[in-house]
């Protein structure tokens, strides 16, 4: 006779229990237990069998004994994913996408595709179908001659479909879509994402095949699923923009062939997504001459350099409580900046209102950003203009002081390319560092009212 198990899970963090509790005692969140079937027959086999791959079995060796050769990568012919992914697809490798709806996930990925004409891939549906994605790919105007489009959402009949084709690349969109025969709960919940996950895995392992996972995202901004869907793929990639703005951003959260601070930047068109290769040109206001609250900050995304406007409005608070809002910035940080600019520079902010902003819809989590909001805030403030030709950087303590950032010879390279002639930079970076044939003037400080003197006078 057949057994019916089942548990409770939380959709937070994939915890089991015999009984339903309203508080998960993992992740402490509350109201977050679901009934799911977690077994339907009482066979032994497990769902990683499917794909019937048995190429060896596995067997301890010494650790001087692996053989490592170089990796060859897949070259994606999309210079941002190819510097996102640390230098190309690695064969075998699962990557998973995530991102809010409607961002361009999909457009990415089927963009990317299209120009992939060295080898043949097979995109699995699950969300689309086969005429949306036609007209998709019109719209984006590229056509590939070894590009298969199945729509298919049962996991048996996609292994399938993958043994016909022998495809070099598998795209699944999207992961939550997808669904097997064994485990019986409803698309999207812990127990099938888990389980098609893990056969995936297990499939892409042993015949080298790289797949690319397009997942969704939750209403706090994780992917949605459990943890363990984050914990088994290879790469994360996190599709980040305000659909209100052209640019996107696709960040990386995990990475286990490259680095993990690494940075590719979109910008979205009717024609699709278009590299940014320059991202300082863009992001730049072409003349904020006269301006007050904007100053352009030397910023650093992994290994790359970019200018970055920082924009700032203080007024006098309406309402007897003053506000503070940041956009593209860490609230928090700002608050502590402003408690030195306070306690150390003596600047009465207390009771104004304090707004800060990003430019172009970015998030920047560089230390280095400190420097420039306080030279925003000040500029309005005081309602003093910075001069159009100064840039600045640099991580501002506690104390006051202007600590060293990493890096800062490309933040200087990349402000004299476009024509900045002045930079401030911390005291302690000059140490070895040959400033003798840069044109651009560099100035050190070491505390924040000397980088007030040399921008305000």
């Amino acid at each position: 006779m057949v057994k019916t198990k089942t548990a409770f899970v939380c959709t937070q963090c994939g915890n089991d229990s015999p009984k339903w509790l309203g508080k998960c005692p993992v992740c402490s969140e509350w109201n977050t237990y679901v009934e799911e079937i977690v077994l339907k027959t009482s066979s032994t086999q497990t769902l990683t069998e499917l794909s019937n791959y048995d190429t060896f079995k596995s067997k301890p060796v010494l650790l001087k004994d692996i053989q490592t050769d170089d990796e060859i990568r897949m070259d994606m012919n999309d210079q941002e994913l190819n510097r996102v992914l640390g230098g190309g697809l690695v064969p075998g490798s699962l990557v998973l996408i995530g991102g809010e709806p409607g961002i361009g996930k999909s457009t990415l990925v089927l963009q990317t595709v299209l120009k992939l004409n060295q080898y043949k891939t097979l995109y699995v549906s699950g969300e689309e179908s086969t005429k949306q994605l036609k007209l998709r790919a019109e719209r984006l105007g590229s056509d590939n001659g070894k590009c298969f489009i199945v729509c298919e959402t049962n996991l048996e009949q996609i292994f399938t479909h993958i043994n016909n084709q022998k495809p070099d690349l598998v795209i699944i969109d999207s992961i939550q879509t997808i669904y097997t025969e064994r485990v019986e709960s409803s698309p999207g919940s812990i127990s099938q994402v888990r389980e098609t996950a893990a056969a995936i895995l297990k499939f892409a392992k042993e015949t080298g095949t790289p797949v690319l996972l397009i997942g969704h995202i939750n209403k706090e901004g994780n992917i949605a699923g459990p943890k363990v869907l984050e914990h088994i793929v290879d790469t994360v990639l996190q599709f980040e923009g305000d659909q209100h703005y052209m640019y996107r951003i696709l960040r990386n959260i995990k990475n286990r062939f490259g680095s993990t601070s690494e940075l590719g930047i979109y910008e979205m068109r009717q024609e699709g997504l278009r590299e940014v290769n320059n991202p300082s040109e863009l992001l730049l206001t072409q003349n904020h001459e006269g301006l007050s609250g904007v100053a352009i900050a030397a910023a650093v995304e992994g290994v790359r350099p970019f200018l970055i406007e920082t924009q700032a409005l203080v007024s006098t608070a309406a309402y007897g409580m003053p506000q503070r809002s940041a956009t593209g910035f860490d609230i928090r940080r700002m608050n502590m900046l402003l408690a030195v600019l306070e306690k150390r520079a003596g600047f009465k902010l207390g009771q104004k209102d304090v707004f800060l902003n990003i430019a172009g819809g970015l998030r920047v989590n560089d230390p280095a950003m400190d420097l420039s909001v306080i030279a925003a805030i000040l500029s309005s403030n005081l309602d003093a203009a910075i001069e159009r030709e100064v840039c600045v950087c640099g991580e501002v303590g506690l104390s006051g002081e202007i600590r060293p950032v990493n890096r800062i010879e490309q933040r200087i390279l990349e402000a004299e390319k476009l024509g900045f002639h002045q930079i401030l930079i911390p005291q302690n970076n000059l140490k070895g560092f040959n400033n003798s044939k840069l044109a651009i003037k560099i100035k050190a400080v070491r505390k924040v009212e000397e980088a007030f003197r040399e921008l305000f006078g």
